[in-house]
């Protein structure tokens, strides 16, 4: 058991404990239904099921697979693999069992973790699996309850074995175009990553998470505890519910991606909550317009904080709330300035590094960037050169060092005439009064001609047709951007990454035969099945 000296390198979980310890009477969890966790059981529960694990042997060199969501039983478990020494791979919610099961085994998974929130899902991937062990979070009619086994040791402290080169995560990208990649993250970034606090986030943060901890919000939660403040939980992102809880909790800071953000904004509850508690909202992941933007400067004030990252880099650049008038190309808003120790480069398909102003590729150097992706090493070579992440989104610096995004370097719809990036159709569309959320997307017909479409979610009370929105692109954007196809839906599919997804899109709505100009979806807006 590694119990003896503590070695030079002081891992996440070893800090994030010895914080908890200060303060071991303070809630610092509020599950969903009201459940409150303080400091020091949330320190106790760690410390046992790390050694319970460890005993086990799931250490080091071993891949534990959590089937979790928004709970304090995921957070202990997390905390508990990495502080044994093992590696963690997130099975995200919304994903078919036969792609779990792929991910699991790809990920050489030894052991999986249910929590109650996962059994439905859990009955169906674990017929496919054939090698790990599995044990629950709690009762569960799947294995033993692990829980209830640790709740037996007691809760001494744990030194983890890790070295900053170990593996800490394999996480999976968003998927919104194919099959996930493995990223593989080690203890030294994270644990300097986490470290750094988040500003305007509240004294102490009081963060509401909402979206799964699997992915940014559990980076967010590590850093909020370890800023001394609390986190509430919530299974899933509702509008209703997220706006409830920022009041009932008073709730300092939240996360959002963009298409959540817009469903805060047009919620019929929002004009009489009570949001003074908030100091920042903090939004990402996919574009969001310009006017929308301002919209929710006007409605939420200047708390806005824009971030723009990657799963291969998980912090790139910041837009600060004052920052958000800062406007560039086609009246796009800036994603903001790069963060401290991150440098940004505009490069050509030489590798060139261009000048202010000039269209390239975004590529990125920091301590946090990616290691490399899992068991492809032939990928990793193409995407890290030289300690550069080529990133593979398009975009431009300005004389100031601020950063824009134009779209994605192999998310290029190529059609006659020219090439046209869905971003900036998107950013377009969306400011827009009668379009509430959209996806735009290219597709091939039966004679090999690519097509723009773009799914378009109405706002209340509007009807737009494809003559007026065609209209619009044109005028603003030009006949060559124009959607071929339009169609019209209640809400847009998601990945489980809460993004378009662009894939099952492509597939349900593009047609076999050639496109006529402006075709729409017949009749009123529809739910895509």
């Amino acid at each position: 058991m590694p119990d003896g000296p503590a070695p030079a390198f002081r891992s996440y979980p070893n800090a994030l404990l010895d914080l908890l310890s200060a303060t071991p009477g303070r809630p610092v969890l509020t599950a969903d239904g009201g459940l409150h966790v303080t400091a020091g059981e949330l320190r106790d529960h760690t410390y046992r099921l790390a050694r319970e694990l460890a005993e086990r042997g799931f250490g080091p060199g071993t891949t534990v697979a959590l089937l979790t969501g928004n709970t304090p039983e995921a957070l202990t478990a997390r905390y508990a693999a990495h502080l044994a020494g093992a590696r963690v791979v997130h099975l995200h919610n919304g994903l078919a069992p036969a792609v779990l099961a792929r991910l699991a085994e790809s990920t050489e998974t030894t052991l999986l973790l249910i929590d109650s929130t996962r059994h439905t899902t859990a009955k169906g991937l674990l017929p496919l699996l054939a090698a790990p062990a599995v044990l629950g979070l709690g009762p569960n009619p799947f294995g033993e309850d692990v829980l209830a086994a640790a709740a037996r040791r007691e809760p001494h402290a744990f030194t983890s074995p890790v070295g900053p080169e170990d593996d800490l995560y394999i996480q999976h990208t968003g998927g919104t175009t194919g099959v996930p990649k493995g990223i593989r993250t080690t203890h030294g970034p994270y644990a300097r990553g986490v470290g750094f606090p988040i500003a305007d986030a509240g004294d102490p943060p009081r963060y509401l998470a909402c979206t799964p901890l699997g992915r940014l919000a559990g980076f967010l939660t590590d850093k909020t505890l370890m800023q001394g403040g609390s986190v509430v939980l919530q299974h899933s992102f509702e509008p209703g519910a997220v706006l409830a809880a920022i009041a009932r909790e008073r709730i300092t800071h939240v996360w959002l991606l963009p298409p959540q953000l817009h469903q805060l904004l047009d919620h019929p509850d929002l004009p009489a909550t009570d949001l003074s508690s908030l100091t920042r909202i903090t939004y990402g992941g996919s574009p969001s317009s310009a006017a929308r933007l301002r919209q929710a400067a006007d409605v939420f004030g200047p708390i806005l904080y824009g971030w723009y990252a990657q799963s291969e880099a998980p912090a790139i650049s910041e837009a600060r709330p004052h920052e958000h008038t800062i406007t560039g190309p086609g009246g796009r808003i800036t994603v903001g300035r790069p963060l401290p120790g991150v440098d940004v480069a505009i490069r050509d398909e030489e590798g060139r590094t261009l000048p202010p102003g000039e269209e390239g590729e975004i590529q990125v150097r920091s301590p946090i960037v990616m290691s490399g992706y899992w068991r492809q090493p032939e990928l990793t070579a193409k995407v890290l050169r030289d300690g550069w992440l080529r990133t593979g989104d398009i975009g431009t610096l300005n004389e100031d060092g601020y950063l824009f995004v134009v779209g994605r370097r192999d998310n290029v719809i190529i059609v006659v005439g020219g090439h046209v990036h869905p971003t900036e159709v998107e950013e377009l569309l969306l400011s827009h009064p009668a379009v509430a959320q959209c996806a735009v997307f290219g597709a091939r017909d039966a004679d090999e001609t690519e097509r723009i479409h773009a799914a378009i979610v109405p706002a209340a009370g509007h009807s737009p047709t494809p003559e007026e929105i065609r209209g619009f692109v044109s005028t603003h954007k030009g006949r060559l951007c124009a959607p071929d196809a339009i169609h019209l839906l209640t809400e847009l599919p998601l990945t489980p990454a809460d993004k378009p997804d662009i894939e099952l899109l492509r597939t349900t709505l593009a047609t076999a035969g050639p496109v006529p100009r402006a075709q729409s979806a017949s009749g009123p807006a529809a739910p895509l099945r």
